[in-house]
């Protein structure tokens, strides 16, 4: 797969997301910081299930990672190492998109859906962008807005998923893989 100048830019950003301690590597302790800044940004306790849940999902999500990505056994990932993978076909298989993300996905809506509807309002996406990939609460809102095809203040599974696929796998600038992380 060849990394458009569109691709690179997302790339970049979703590396930085998961970079929470922004020291230019992603490690485990980067994704424990992540799920601790959520669940807390949602009043919940590390012994609430639905904590658990999340962090586990989030610690399979970086157990994917480092197994496709660290080239260097270092227990580390760079950003280069990060687009290398992508590049060859290691993370980005839509194949394979979904057996990590829909199960994330659900951890998150069962930490984020405050009210168990399960959608998320406006704020509830503006408390969960934030707290977890440092989308700035403007940024949050607009993407709130553009999930939220029917106009009922409401966006669920399938419009994230949707819109996770079209980040890694649509060059529609405009689309939402565009905008998921705010500007690139």
């Amino acid at each position: 797969m060849k990394i458009t100048p569109f691709l690179d830019r997302r790339l970049t950003r979703r590396f930085e997301t998961y970079d929470s301690d922004r020291d230019g590597y992603v490690e485990r302790k980067d994704f424990d910081l992540a799920s601790t800044r959520l669940t807390s940004a949602f009043g919940l306790t590390d012994d609430d299930v639905r904590a658990k849940r999340l962090h586990e999902q989030l610690l399979g999500v970086w157990d994917h990672l480092v197994a496709v990505t660290d080239t260097n056994d270092d227990d580390r990932i760079s950003l280069a190492e990060y687009r290398t993978a992508f590049v060859l076909g290691l993370l980005g298989r839509p194949e394979a998109f979904d057996d990590v993300y829909v199960p994330y996905l659900d951890a998150l809506l069962a930490v984020a859906d405050h009210d168990g509807d399960g959608r998320l309002g406006v704020d509830e996406h503006v408390r969960w962008s934030t707290a977890l990939m440092h989308v700035s609460e403007a940024d949050a809102r607009a993407v709130h807005a553009r999930l939220d095809h029917d106009g009922d203040g409401l966006i669920g599974t399938e419009d994230l998923l949707a819109a996770w696929r079209a980040f890694y796998f649509s060059e529609d600038e405009d689309g939402p893989g565009g905008w998921l992380l705010g500007p690139l």
